[in-house]
């Protein structure tokens, strides 16, 4: 039985894809071979000697040491694309409420209470202080072309907008997926310079932190609107409130509030909705769950953050040997040998690097046991070897 240990409250729908006679699920479970997580933090987890993977059910993982996972072979997957309908909807409430300060006149509104009939003349009086423009015919600069940059992009193109693109790393069936009428900006500067509302959906890095500051404010439009549902370190906060003072920017929308950004007017402070719906926590825990299940049974990767995607069905009659490795010569070879020493026969291999890591998988016929390979633990190179039975 394999044991997964419940970090948060994970929707039940992903919980009982766990087969009850295959894995114990539960928040009390000792010695976990498996960890589902949202957004509790991990940096300081003792991971036991047993913890094989944790599957995040959400696509960010700051909340989880993955290189420490790295070092140990613990496998980290998240939930690409699960969320991603879910915030391209909250991007869009954004890209309209920037625009027509809702917000602030459903406030203002709600302060007439108790004048009576009244109401009415003073709606008809006030609202001009709350007019904005159509988003329609408006350029609109995403930054970063994955699951959700993509659909934000895609429906604004729907709405009417001039959709400017900026992703450097965009993948083949990203690219696939992107309407043909937005526009390919090469750099980050075309994007500042040219649009009227810029959102930002890249991951969070030493590279990418503060990206919106400043200087990158200062090549934009006069009036700009600045959205941020991907991380609250991407935008500078106190220059973006400088820039709002200032009048260079009209309004700042984002998921992710601050003390310094409250009570602040022209930011629009969202309390981290982006993925808060129904069917996406349901889609981001019914996908950590394939994910983990896959690994734990059959040794394969995907959606993994910190090794590389290898898939591949098992043989039949053979037991499964994972080696995580380092990405240096001669590291297959110490492992068909001793195989081949123990007259082991492989019957299929496959591997698979990513920067300086690789993973390998051997299907070996017969029972392969877990000691006749522990000479192979403490070999330079080596990060971790498990075999899965046949």
């Amino acid at each position: 039985m394999y044991q997964i240990k419940i970090l948060n409250k994970i929707s039940p729908v992903g919980l009982e894809r766990f087969e009850s006679d295959r894995y114990t699920v539960g928040s009390e479970v000792a010695g976990e071979d498996g960890i589902v997580v949202r957004s509790a933090p991990l940096l300081d987890y003792e991971f036991p000697e047993s913890l094989l993977a944790i599957a995040r059910a959400g696509a960010g993982v700051n909340n989880i040491p993955v290189d420490q996972c790295t070092e140990k072979g613990i496998v980290v997957f998240n939930t690409p694309g699960a969320n991603a309908n879910a915030v391209k909807e909250l991007v869009l409430a954004g890209l309209l409420i920037s625009s027509r300060k809702v917000t602030q006149g459903m406030a203002w509104a709600q302060g007439l209470k108790g004048q009576g009939d009244a109401v009415g003349k003073a709606v008809e009086k006030g609202k001009s202080a709350f007019v904005g423009p159509e988003i329609k015919g408006k350029k609109l600069g995403v930054i970063g072309l994955g699951a959700i940059g993509i659909l934000v992009a895609n429906a604004a193109r729907s709405l009417g907008m001039e959709v400017h693109g900026y992703d450097p790393y965009i993948s083949v069936d990203s690219a696939w997926g992107l309407s043909r009428a937005v526009k390919h900006s090469l750099t980050l500067d075309d994007i500042f310079e040219t649009c009227d509302y810029i959102t930002v959906h890249v991951p969070q890095t030493p590279d990418t932190k503060n990206m919106i500051n400043k200087d990158s404010i200062a090549k934009m439009k006069d009036g700009v609107r600045i959205l941020n549902f991907a991380r609250g370190g991407l935008v500078n906060s106190a220059d973006v409130v400088a820039a709002i003072e200032a009048g260079k920017v009209a309004a700042y929308v984002t998921d992710f509030p601050s003390d310094d950004l409250l009570g602040v007017d022209g930011v629009i402070a969202i309390p981290h909705l982006g993925a808060s719906t129904p069917e996406s926590e349901d889609n981001c825990a019914r996908m950590a769950a394939d994910e983990l299940m896959a690994y734990l049974s059959d040794g394969n990767i995907i959606n993994s953050v910190n090794f590389p995607a290898l898939s591949s069905p098992r043989a039949a009659g053979c037991s499964r040997v994972c080696v995580f490795h380092k990405n240096i010569p001669s590291m297959l070879s110490q492992v068909t040998k001793l195989l081949s020493d123990k007259g082991v026969n492989i019957e299929n291999m496959q591997s698979k690097s990513r920067k300086d890591v690789a993973y390998t998988v051997l299907d070996c016929a017969g029972q392969v046991g877990q000691d006749a390979l522990e000479s192979l633990v403490d070999s330079e190179g080596i990060i971790r070897i498990r075999v899965i039975s046949a």
